[in-house]
């Protein structure tokens, strides 16, 4: 079952607009393998086993809202917090449920769910773990790390998600996609060991607010290096000096102007790449725990665990440098 789910995942990456995903396929495949390095011992080996899967189904819930038009999979991603009247997480539904009573279904589909949906999402994570259920566990863990990862994403909280009311259309899949492919090689992506998350409604609009702050951020720093950096030097060109489009006919930033915006944010993107990696790893530890810590050991047979044991010390002296060894993905932009 897995393995024919592997072959058809490897088939619409293939086919699919790749270039719209949040976080793009190198973004969300660096964060779902980097956590299963963050885990402890007990669950870690379960998880390490079907490092191929985890990582390849990182991007599927983009597949289904591009390519399958799955429309109930698009409010999953992003929360428009100003257009519910942001001010403060405590200031906001926390739950899901809570949420439905004070808002109606239209509202909630046009501005988002993402951080109610991850609660939810780990309610049914935490069930397939009680009940050691092999494909549940792995599908809700990958699509979790997903969500996870677009709420680290600044623009995925924000009404102005693309640039398009600052004028500074692109911005999105410039920062969560270009960059990282750019200089992502040299990230340090290591993160400290899982820990126990005692409130995962807190902690999930917690890092909603801490993205969200950011958002202003990097919309500001680009604007202000569009209106001072030489008109000819913004956008990648070809041979002819003509600017080079991407699929959707937009321009595709330069080297240099990619590299002078990178070196502005301070950081940004490996910071917010290595806070998904944190928070995702918490949450799968979380959800285990809550489950009351199964074995999962045995859902695969010994020699599976024994080999794969043998291939993660070797991965983790990569892991300790901060190197994500064994990943290799089809770049978007470069």
């Amino acid at each position: 079952m897995l393995k024919l789910r592997n072959i058809l995942i490897a088939i619409l990456l293939l086919s699919s607009n790749t270039d719209v995903f949040a976080w793009g396929v190198y973004g969300h495949q660096h964060i779902n393998k980097a956590a299963i390095y963050a885990l402890p011992a007990e669950i870690g080996i379960f998880f390490y086993v079907h490092t191929d899967f985890i990582t390849e189904e990182s991007v599927v819930p983009d597949i289904r809202k591009y390519t399958m038009n799955d429309n109930a999979e698009f409010p999953r991603h992003y929360i428009d917090l100003e257009a519910y009247n942001y001010t403060s997480p405590t200031e906001m539904p926390q739950t899901m449920d809570a949420a439905k009573v004070k808002y109606n279904n239209d509202t909630m589909q046009k501005y988002g769910i993402l951080p109610w949906y991850i609660q939810d999402m780990m309610e049914k994570l935490t069930k397939a773990f009680k009940e050691k259920q092999k494909a549940e566990i792995l599908f809700l863990a990958a699509d979790l790390g997903h969500y996870i990862a677009d709420a680290q994403m600044p623009l995925h909280t924000s009404l102005n998600h693309n640039g398009q009311l600052s004028g500074q259309k692109g911005i999105h899949a410039f920062w969560e996609s270009q960059l990282p492919e750019m200089f992502g090689s040299g990230y340090n992506l290591h993160v400290e060991n899982a820990h126990y998350i005692d409130n995962i409604t807190k902690t999930t609009w917690d890092f909603i607010a801490y993205s969200h702050k950011l958002a202003d951020t990097l919309l500001s720093v680009e604007k202000t290096l569009l209106d001072t950096y030489p008109k000819d030097k913004i956008y990648l060109k070809d041979a002819e000096g003509k600017e080079v489009k991407n699929k959707y006919n937009q321009p595709i930033f330069s080297d240099e102007f990619a590299a002078e915006y990178h070196k502005q944010l301070n950081g940004m993107v490996e910071k917010q790449m290595k806070n998904a990696i944190t928070h995702l790893s918490d949450f799968w530890y979380t959800a285990w725990v809550n489950a009351g810590k199964p074995d999962l050991r045995n859902l695969d047979t010994p020699s599976t665990i024994e080999e794969g044991n043998i291939k993660l010390q070797v991965d983790k002296v990569f892991w300790q440098k901060g190197q994500i060894p064994g990943l290799k993905t089809n770049n978007e932009f470069k």
